[in-house]
């Protein structure tokens, strides 16, 4: 073996060994909650770190499913993480689109703002949109939960990216073809860029349904709480009962599966769009 080879081999075995390591820390903590949901009550917490239950039992997964609470919640995040989902896409498609293909007066500016408000954390925003969501009589509402969130700039730069990679001789063709814009974008554009809609799918379900602060502050009854805030209950802060660690465990588990779906089923389009979406303009 050459020397050449035997670094090249070195350097690729350091790589592997370090991209171990990492995605071993980030998977440990998740391998301890489903490996605690299946401890009996009273034996989630051992003097040694334990990863593989003695006597596994599915009484928590039992106890946080006759909850109806939890079941009301899970369903709620659900429903505005969904349809969450799909205003950020058809916003972000839309506006995208026009900051890409169409010629306006300020559309460079505009696009700078948008920019600009990716760079503004929301947590600046929460007074402001508490006070039009309470003034709309939105509060503890799914229109009061969603409405903040159907528009991401995040969304509008990834989009507006990915139409600029896609060939303008494709759009040519279709107006020769008799297609007028919207029929552009439905036809050539929208189809085209199915791997950026899938990436941006996954960042919204995502962003959504791990949400915590919006949900907590907009929200006054447990029946309109997302799954987010009803664990947030379950450790019973202020309330003075112990939580039950072994239903909160199996409570998290059954929380992350949701987002695990939804990745493995867009995973195949998440590489390609990040690949696809270049910095072009």
């Amino acid at each position: 073996m050459s020397t050449k080879r035997a670094r090249q081999y070195a350097l690729k075995t350091v790589l592997y060994l370090a991209l171990g390591v990492g995605a071993a820390v980030i998977l440990l903590p998740y391998i301890w909650m489903v490996s605690a949901s299946f401890k009996p009550e009273g034996q989630t917490f051992t003097a040694s770190l334990e990863f593989i239950p003695k006597n596994p039992t599915f009484n928590s997964y039992l106890k946080a499913w006759q909850a109806n609470q939890v079941l009301r919640q899970m369903l709620n995040s659900f429903i505005v993480a969904g349809s969450e989902t799909l205003c950020v896409v058809t916003t972000s498609v839309l506006a995208g689109y026009a900051f890409a293909r169409l010629r306006f007066p300020g559309r460079n500016l505009i696009f700078l703002l948008v920019l600009g408000v990716m760079m503004i954390p929301f947590q600046v925003l929460v007074i402001p949109a508490f006070i039009i969501v309470k003034n709309l009589g939105w509060i503890n509402t799914y229109q009061g939960l969603v409405v903040p969130h159907a528009v991401m700039a995040f969304g509008i730069f990834l989009m507006r990216q990915f139409f600029l990679s896609i060939p303008s001789e494709l759009e040519d063709a279709g107006r020769i073809d008799g297609c007028n814009r919207l029929g552009l974008l439905l036809r050539i554009a929208v189809p085209l860029s199915a791997p950026a809609i899938a990436t941006l799918s996954i960042f919204a379900f995502t962003n959504s349904w791990n949400d915590f602060l919006w949900p907590l502050i907009t929200t006054t009854s447990p029946q309109m709480r997302t799954i987010q805030v009803g664990l947030a209950a379950l450790k019973g802060g202020g309330s003075g009962e112990a939580a039950d660690w072994a239903v909160l465990m199996a409570t998290g588990t059954m929380a992350s599966l949701p987002v695990l779906v939804v990745y493995l089923a867009l995973q195949r389009h998440f590489t390609k769009g990040i690949v696809m979406t270049g910095l072009k303009g």
